[in-house]
């Protein structure tokens, strides 16, 4: 199993998740993030933000073929304009190791 991460602009999140559900991946946890990336910030007129909101999407997948459905689906749904802009987000994959539903206790496969 594999864990997508993806950290990006909280008005494409709603986007994004339909375009997952669609496409067979109704399985997401999402959560508040803030941070900055290499811009290290932004400056509005005297105000400087260091730290901005985004939101953190994380799919467990089963597979490297899922894991790049997905990938793809983000990429494309959460990109702004057609090259895209700074801010945008990234993805970050990370093998899972084990998993186990609450209630049951078993392992999932």
């Amino acid at each position: 199993m594999l864990m997508v991460r993806a950290i990006i602009r909280p008005e494409k999140v709603g986007t994004v998740l339909s375009e997952l559900l669609s496409a067979g991946f109704p399985e997401v946890t999402k959560m508040d993030v803030f941070g900055r990336g290499k811009q290290k910030g932004i400056k509005v007129g005297d105000i400087y933000y260091d730290e901005l909101p985004k939101e953190m999407i994380l799919v467990v997948v089963k597979n490297e073929e899922d894991k790049d459905d997905v990938i793809r689906i983000i990429m494309r749904t959460a990109r702004t304009g057609i090259k895209g802009a700074f801010g945008d987000g990234k993805i970050f994959v990370s093998p899972v190791e084990t998993a186990y539903t609450i209630s049951s206790g078993k392992e999932v496969l």
